[in-house]
């Protein structure tokens, strides 16, 4: 009965894309921006993250941000974390 049930749970994790681990069971993700977007907003829909951004400007600073769940139980807490970088072609400030 162990043996099944430590086999479901690792099909159940390694079928899961490391976004969906992070969301769902806590865990880690990082996620880099194209080169030359600034975050404006993130939000969830179900399991999806969806991501505002805009075009960065010369005066634009690449910036990182880190969401982060703070669960009831406190045993499933996930973090994303979003970095931002400059193209090649703008001015470093």
């Amino acid at each position: 009965m162990k043996k099944l049930f430590v086999l479901l749970i690792a099909i159940m994790l390694f079928s899961c894309t490391e976004n969906q681990r992070a969301r769902t069971f806590g865990g880690k993700e990082v996620l880099k921006l194209q080169p030359g977007q600034k975050l404006i907003n993130a939000t969830w829909k179900d399991s999806d993250l969806w991501l505002l951004t805009r075009p960065m400007n010369d005066k634009d600073s690449c910036q990182t941000y880190t969401f982060y769940e703070e669960s009831s139980w406190g045993m499933l807490n996930g973090t994303v974390t979003i970095i931002e970088g400059k193209q090649n072609n703008q001015p470093a400030i």
